[in-house]
Parts: C-alpha cells; sequence; structure tokens
C-alpha cells in the first residue's frame, strides 16, 4: 500500500477526549481516541498534514435534528453539574447511562462538530475518519445508551442538505443503531444496514424489523466470529450498497464486537473491521468512517489504530516497535482483564483472522434478507 498523499483521507480528532471522562466506574472512563492518535503518530501515520481538529457544534446546528428543549437541558446540567428528577425522567440525563460530567456538552457537541466537518469534507469527495464518533443511540429528546447526541444523524443530515442525495450507512457495532433507526425509518434514499448481537441491548433490530425495505438488520448469534462477519459483508452489505447507488457511505466501526469486549459476546477479530473498511472503500465511494462502542482500551486502540491504516495506506508491522508499545503497556482498566494482559495486546496491532465458520443461524438470517430484498426491489 502507499503512503497517503497530499490532499489524501484526513483524520478528526480533539484534546477534549483526552481530559474528560464519564466517571471512574463507568465503561467509557477508559481512554479511546487518544490512544488511537498516540499510537497513530508514534507509527508515523498521522502526519499533521493528515489530522484536523474536531470544532464545536452550535446549539442550532445540533437542532437538525435534537429537539431544541433537549439541547438546553444539555447545556443546562453541564452548567450547573445536576439535573432534576424531571429532566432525568424526560430527558435522560444523570442516569447511569448517561452520567452528569463536567463536559458532558462540550464533549458530545465536539464529536457532533466533527461529524458535520466530516459531511462538508465528504460530500466533496474525501475520506475522513471520525473515530469520537458513531454515537448511534441518541434520540431526539433524550440520551441513550452512553450517547448524549447522534452524530451519524447529523452527518446523514448534512450530507443530504450538502446535494448527496442517497446515503448509505452500514453499522457494525456489537449493538444496534436504535437512534439511526429512530431517524430514517421513513427515509427510502438512506439504506441502513446493521449487524449486532441478538438479544443484546436495546433489543431492536430483530430480522423482522423491515422498514421500506431501505432498513436492513443482520442480528447474530453471540459466538458469531469472522466468518459470520465475512458472510455478512460479501453476501449483504456489498450488494445492497452497490445496489443502492449511494452518493457517499457511512460506516460506524464500534470495536465491541471484538471477542474480548465486555459487553458482548461476539466473537470477531479486528481483522474483521478492518476488512469491512477496506471492501467498501473499494467502492470508490466517498466515506466518513466513525468510532462507536469499545470497551476494552486495548481492543479499541488496536482496532480503530489498524482501521486508520487501511484508509490511510498503511503496513501494519508484525510487531509493533518498542515506542509504539508504549503506548499500549501505558494503558489501564480496572477490570480483572486488565490486570494481567496477554502480551499480544502490548505487541501486536492485527489480530490474526478468525475462524472461517459460519454458524447455520447466520446462513438461514442472510438467506431470509436476500429473499425480502428479492421481494421489495
Amino acid at each position: 500500500m502507499l503512503a497517503p498523499s497530499p490532499g489524501g483521507p484526513l483524520f478528526l480528532g480533539h484534546d477534549i477526549y483526552r481530559n474528560s471522562t464519564y466517571g471512574s466506574r463507568h465503561p467509557l472512563a477508559i481512554p479511546r481516541v487518544p490512544s488511537v492518535i498516540d499510537l497513530c503518530r508514534t507509527l508515523g501515520w498521522l502526519p499533521q498534514s493528515a489530522y484536523r481538529t474536531s470544532p464545536r457544534a452550535r446549539p442550532a446546528a445540533l437542532q437538525a435534528f435534537h429537539t431544541p428543549a433537549y439541547v438546553a437541558a444539555l447545556q443546562a446540567a453541564e452548567a450547573t453539574q445536576s439535573v432534576s428528577d424531571d429532566i432525568r425522567q424526560q430527558h435522560g440525563l444523570g442516569t447511569l447511562s448517561n452520567p452528569v460530567y463536567p463536559e458532558m456538552f462540550r464533549r458530545p457537541a465536539t464529536s457532533a462538530g466533527g461529524a458535520l466537518l466530516a459531511a462538508e469534507l465528504v460530500a466533496h469527495g474525501g475520506t475522513v475518519f471520525h473515530p469520537a464518533g458513531g454515537t448511534h443511540h441518541g434520540l431526539p429528546d433524550r440520551a441513550n445508551g452512553f450517547c448524549f447526541l447522534n452524530d451519524p444523524v447529523l452527518a446523514i443530515l448534512a450530507l443530504r442538505r450538502l446535494g448527496v442525495d442517497r446515503v448509505a450507512y452500514v453499522d457494525i457495532d456489537a449493538h444496534h443503531c436504535d437512534g439511526v433507526a429512530h431517524a430514517f425509518a421513513e427515509v427510502p434514499e438512506v439504506l441502513m444496514v446493521s449487524t449486532h448481537e441478538a438479544d443484546r441491548w436495546p433489543f431492536t433490530g430483530t430480522l423482522s424489523e423491515r422498514l421500506c425495505g431501505n432498513a436492513l438488520n443482520l442480528p447474530l448469534e453471540r459466538s458469531a466470529g469472522d466468518g459470520d462477519a465475512a458472510m455478512a459483508l460479501d453476501s449483504l452489505i456489498l450488494p445492497v450498497v452497490q445496489a443502492h447507488r449511494p452518493g457517499a457511505i457511512v460506516l460506524q466501526c464500534g470495536s465491541d464486537a471484538v471477542a474480548e469486549d465486555p459487553l458482548s459476546r461476539l466473537e470477531w477479530t479486528n481483522a474483521a473491521h478492518r476488512r469491512t473498511v477496506a471492501a467498501l472503500m473499494g467502492l470508490g465511494i466517498p466515506m466518513l468512517v466513525t468510532g462507536g462502542g469499545g470497551y476494552n482500551p486495548w481492543s479499541v486502540a488496536r482496532c480503530w489504530s489498524g482501521i486508520w491504516a487501511v484508509i490511510s495506506g498503511r503496513e501494519i508491522p508484525d510487531r509493533l516497535d518498542p515506542s509504539a508499545q508504549a503506548v499500549l503497556r501505558g494503558l489501564t482498566w480496572h477490570r480483572r482483564a486488565g490486570q494481567r494482559p496477554p502480551e499480544h495486546w502490548y505487541t501486536t496491532l492485527a489480530d490474526p483472522p478468525g475462524a472461517p465458520g459460519i454458524l447455520d443461524s447466520t446462513r438461514a438470517s442472510v438467506a431470509a434478507l436476500r429473499a425480502h430484498l428479492k421481494a421489495v426491489i
């Protein structure tokens, strides 16, 4: 692969992710975006010419999807560091999942601002990696599932305002993208394809939820691995994206589908994520790639850095040099698995490909979706 040329893919980030946290015991207490930035810079993959600082979205821009009352409540909660019982019930703020913390408006508004900037770049033919994005659970008037705002929805709406009428949204997070489905259930110009763990929160995205022919859900059994991911990609995602003829693709790459993540029971390796990114890039369509879920600091850093390698045309070394290893050895995690991490979490970036086997349930679900497509197209 060739090194990126001037005007090539861009990486969006911001220091706010380095200096804020949802709270010490929250699943998102771990470092994520900063670890990816540090690792990619150490590897020489992230020159300043490829990096852009995310702007913070203004409240008016957020109201393209979120209600004015909700945006105001989120700002007020940050300012006062408190919420009333009424606000908690109405807007989902100040809960265990979406707690009050010092940057609870500025941080998600920065992720949203990055999505809006990315939409402008993609609308002009670019490819953008926005690892802080992918907050696909946010709803118009409430926080939901660790997501205060919904940056994928804001990006898709912006793309359409900028003249990209047809958009394909692909989501390989372990959790169903309920907020994105809520936004575009009645918009046939926006294709949505989601692979996620079956019977996992938010318990939406069942196989039978086929809305207007443009929302395709492929729930996977908890033991699904790389073979299942490959079948989903080759037999469903790529054919339907090509048939949709989008002017842009938004790909949500939550790393929580990786086997060692604590909040899912899928058994992907990060090779499945890189293969998905590479295959969709191969279509030659402008693309925004976001992060998403991911609650093991080593699997997040290794997975998303590998995604940037694919996007930017970098070769992943078989073994990391000492300076790159130092970034990974500097990570900590309060869970038991973080007390004695396996050595390869420090020394490698790419997992070896997983087992190629495919579950019977995956074959049956893909066949059902393909039959559905024949009936509606």
